[in-house]
Order: C-alpha cells, then structure tokens, then sequence
C-alpha cells in the first residue's frame, strides 16, 4: 500500500460489452431502487403511525434502531453468504424477504401492537441486508479498478431513485391527490404505504431473474480490469478464505468506522425529517415544501455520489479518502449552521444540502472502497462489513435520538454535528492510499 504511482494496465473493452454491462446493471438497479421504497416508507408514515396507535418518538424509533440493527448484522452474516451464493441468488432471496415483511407489516396496522411492528421490522431489516452485498459483488466483476467510484456514483442514484419515488409519492398518498388533473385519488392510509412498494419490488425482481448476468463470462464477455486476481471471474469463494482475507485488513476497520459516521447523520435525515417539518415547522403534507424535499433530497445526493466519485476516479487516481474527508467536514459546517436557523424555509435548504455530503461519502466508501479491498471475488463481505457500520452508527439515530427528540427538537442537528468530524478525522488518517486494497 505504498504511495507509488499507479502503473496498472487495463484490458479495452469488447464491443458489445459496456452495452451488455448497461443492460445488466439497469435491473440490478431498478431492483436495488424498489428496496429503498420499501424501507423510507417508514419515515412518512411515522407520525401517522404515532398518532393512531399512541406511540411516542422513542417508541418509534425502537422501530427504527431495531430494524438499522438487524441490517447491520445481516450486512455482516449476508456478507459472508453473497460470496458463497453469488450476488445475483442473494439479491433475490433479499427481495423476497422484503416483500413478504412489507405486506405483513401493512396488515399489522389491523392490530397496532408496538411489539409486532419491531419484530416484522427486525426480519426485513435482515433481508434488506441480501441487497447491497449482492449487488456490490455482481458490479465488482463488471467494473474495473478505476470505473468503481463512477459505478459508486450511479449507485448513488439509483438509491436515491428510490428515495425520490417513496418520498414524492408516499406524502401524495396519504393527503390525497390527484391524477393527471382528473381523477381524485383520496387520502389512503398508511398501510398502503408499505403494501405498494412491495408490489414494486416484485415486479423488478422478476425483471432481474430474468435478466441479470452475474460476471461477464455468464454473458460471453472477459473480466474488465487485469488487476483483478488471477481467476477473477471465479466469484464465489469460501466463507473462512473471505473472512480471514477481509478482516485481516486494517484499512477495512478505518474504513467501517467512518462510514459509521455517516450512518448516523443519514439516518439522522433519513428517519426524521418528515416528523421534524411536520411537528416543528407544523407543515401538512399537502405543502409544496414536502415537494421541495421530495425532490431536493434524492437530486443533490444523487449529484454528491456522482461527483464523489468522479473526483475521486479521476482527480485522485481511485483515491477515496481526500475526497470522502473534504465531505466530512463540509458536513459539520452546514449541520452547525442548520443549528443557528429557525423557519421552515432554511430547514428545507440546510436538509439538502447535509444530503448531499452524506451520500457523497455513502457511495465512495460503502460502494467503491468495499470493491476496491475485496475485488470480485470477496466484494460481497468486505461491502457487508463496511455498510454494517454504517446502520450500527444509524441504529443511534432511532432509540437513542427519539428519546432526544422527546425532550426537544433543538437536540436534532447538534446529534449529527460530532459525526462529521470524526469521519472526517479518520479519512485523514490514509489520505495517502493509492488504493484501499491490501497489497
């Protein structure tokens, strides 16, 4: 891991390939996208949730933390089974399971039982955790070493595809709307919120069965980057050789723990901005300001992966630390000054602007680093520890900031503040890795 210039040579693509590559990565990300419509609607429906059946914030946020927890674990656990399975299977047993969870928990609204929902959110948290290593591991074979960060980037935008078509449309189905200037579409209530984006991710999943090549050997292509070790389209390998490879790289842990960082402030948003503009700013969900958010937040932090992760291709030669570390500490300056503000307004801006730094280092570090440190072959554990991190580090934006929030809403942004800077402290610490892949 010197800091040698990078003298690797890379194979040119075949014709036929990056077409193919478009093709396969299309319904791995439109499968990926019907993942996060199935895990933000929580967020839109927490007040209602709240005020139907009397819960409290910290309440609620058990929900969440347990949900982030079990995610965090299944990454490490799925991790291990994607490189066995292969990205394409454990994509599929993923989407599986969260479309089963979802419609149970819209039935659950039949009885309201807080235990009930922790539980059925637990078991999705688990399965949602199929996603990320699977698809990680399928890109990691169809991506060379310096196409990942703009592969992070696209990445980005597919999750925020998914946050832009749950937090546009979840709101208009609650409030009522209507459609295409005709037809007036009541309020529905929120089990509906969990039951459509179910019938999303079935569709696309079956779409990607279909589909999908998991290397590109299965598709009459070579691997695209020579730097790849020798048998780089062999991509599955044994549970012990993975984890023994992974774990033992220092990087990974510097890595996973500023990842937590971001966890915690992107849950932070993530989780409780609708509740926040609902409740503080006394917003209904009918105002063009939830449209603003709606729109806002998945653009800009679709805009933060792509740029994070050119920068880093191309200005920093596959570099991600300077770039991930700019990031961290441009966050703690627009989360303190978010802090100094009170209207509605700003709120609106300072959210979206804390997303774009926050899936700037979401993508380069969960997505392009975890392939840079496994390459194909170990992509799916050394995605699934780091991304671990970052839902342990979120699990602390549920219980622990709802009990916050239950005193006082002016605990929000000074939460997420004392993040940035560590992550960015710690980025610090390998800014002069050529790469993040152990020699």
């Amino acid at each position: 891991m010197s800091g040698a210039a990078d003298t690797r040579v890379f194979v040119p693509h075949p014709p036929g390939f990056r077409a193919r590559r478009g093709l396969n990565w299309t319904f791995i990300g439109l499968l990926y996208t019907s993942f996060y419509t199935c895990r933000y609607n929580l967020a839109i429906a927490n007040k209602s949730i709240s005020d139907e059946f009397g819960f409290n914030k910290a309440q609620m946020g058990s929900i969440i933390t347990t949900a982030l927890l079990a995610y965090a674990f299944g990454q490490i656990i799925n991790g291990l089974l994607t490189d066995r399975l292969g990205g394409k299977r454990a994509m599929l047993i993923g989407a599986a399971g969260t479309v089963i969870m979802n419609i149970i928990f819209g039935v659950a609204s039949f009885w309201g039982l807080l235990w009930f929902f922790v539980v059925i959110r637990g078991i999705d948290g688990y399965f949602q955790a199929f996603g990320a290593p699977g698809m990680v591991k399928i890109n990691a074979a169809w991506f060379a070493h310096t196409e990942r960060g703009r592969f992070a980037g696209i990445f980005g935008f597919m999750i925020n595809a998914g946050r832009f078509l749950i937090g546009t449309f979840g709101p208009a189905f609650l409030a009522g709307f209507v459609f295409l200037g005709l037809w007036h579409v009541p309020p529905l209530h929120w089990r509906w919120l969990f039951w459509i984006p179910a019938m999303i991710a079935t569709v696309a999943g079956v779409c990607m069965a279909l589909i999908t090549k998991p290397t590109p050997r299965e598709a009459g292509f070579e691997h695209p980057g020579v730097e790849e070790p020798q048998g780089a389209d062999q991509v599955r390998a044994s549970i012990g050789t993975v984890f023994l490879t992974i774990a033992s790289n220092p990087l990974i842990w510097i890595v996973a723990l500023a990842y937590a960082c971001t966890g915690s402030v992107r849950q932070g948003v993530d989780q409780w901005f609708f509740r926040f503009m609902q409740e503080v700013h006394h917003l209904d969900l009918k105002d063009d300001r939830f449209w603003y958010l709606g729109i806002g937040i998945p653009l800009v932090a679709s805009l933060g992966s792509l740029v994070s992760g050119y920068v880093s291709d191309t200005v920093f030669k596959g570099r991600r630390a300077p770039v991930a570390a700019g990031c961290y500490f441009l966050e703690v300056i627009i989360i303190v000054s978010a802090a100094q503000f009170t209207s509605a307004n700003t709120a609106v801006v300072f959210l979206i602007l804390i997303s774009f730094t926050v899936n700037a280092t979401h993508s380069i570090l969960g997505t392009a680093a975890a392939m840079d440190i496994g390459g194909a072959r170990m992509a799916g554990f050394a995605s699934g520890l780091i991304d671990s991190f970052q839902y342990f580090g979120g699990s602390l934006a549920g219980l622990l900031l709802g009990h916050l929030l239950d005193r006082s809403w002016g605990w929000y942004f000074y939460f997420m503040a004392p993040f940035g800077l560590i992550g960015g402290t710690l980025m610090l610490s390998i800014l002069g890795r050529v790469t993040l892949a152990k020699k």
